[in-house]
């Protein structure tokens, strides 16, 4: 397994941006599709977006669609999140997590289809 290791949460206003990153160890990491999720408070935890292995696919869930972004880098084993016009709805614990079918079509939304997660990241949105 590959084990991944997220930073960049913390407090924010409405309409505030903020990058998420998660750090990839062990593993060739273009070897993994990677996601993104989110749990909030009392709900389980839910899609947000992920990418292929190459970089070259990915997906949102449609409340992300628009204002956040999701990239990699694969010579530093990362890939980012960047939220941009966050809402109070986007509070929560976010997590990211490997697909080893790198180039998986669709790119995995569901959680069984990755094999690593994260221990996640705090994000708070304030209105």
């Amino acid at each position: 397994q590959v084990r991944l290791v997220e930073s960049g949460g913390g407090s924010v206003q409405a309409g505030d941006s903020l990058t998420l990153s998660c750090v990839a160890s062990g593993r060739t990491f273009s070897h993994y599709a990677m996601g993104w999720f989110r749990q909030a408070p009392g709900t389980e935890r839910e899609f947000v977006t992920g990418i292929s292995g190459g970089g070259g696919s990915s997906d949102y869930a449609d409340s992300a669609k628009g204002r956040f972004t999701v990239s990699r880098d694969n010579a530093k084993n990362t890939v980012y999140l960047q939220m941009n016009s966050l809402k109070p709805d986007d509070t929560g614990v976010y997590y990211c997590a490997a697909d080893r079918i790198a180039f998986r079509v669709p790119v995995a939304t569901l959680e069984n289809q990755y094999d690593s997660w994260g221990q996640g990241t705090q994000v708070t949105v304030s209105s």
